[in-house]
């Protein structure tokens, strides 16, 4: 697997997402892609109790710890790499996490538009 170039959607090298969790594709903390990425790995967003909610219901269940695989379990606050189209459904069901773009993949960009991720980012002014 060769790993797209680390730029974000700002055109920016790519900054971490999240070092504490094994989050992203290549479970590195970088919202990094490749071409098997088909989910595209890419949004790094801030988790709310909404989203996590959402995504339980959706059948993925974010918030149960799995210590096998070196998990945690999400809590509202914590960032993790998500991939696009849930980012999409969520906010098309009024559940959208705000959404770090520095350290969100440029692929995302296939997939949701940047006005999106403009309006829910964190990191922007």
């Amino acid at each position: 697997m060769e790993m797209d170039d680390a730029i974000n959607v700002l055109g920016e090298p790519l900054s971490p997402c999240n070092e504490d969790l094994v989050t992203g594709f290549f479970r590195d903390g970088h919202c990094n892609t490749c071409a098997e990425d088909t989910g595209s790995h890419t949004v790094c967003i801030e988790a709310s109790r909404e989203f996590l909610e959402f995504s339980r219901f959706r059948g993925n269940d974010l918030t149960t710890p799995a210590p096998e695989h070196g998990f945690p379990g999400l809590k509202p606050g914590d960032r993790w790499c998500m991939c696009a189209a849930r980012w999409l459904e969520a906010y098309e069901n009024d559940r959208a996490p705000r959404v770090h773009v520095t350290r969100t993949h440029r692929r995302a960009l296939e997939i949701v538009p940047m006005e999106l991720l403009r309006r829910f980012a964190v990191d922007l002014n």
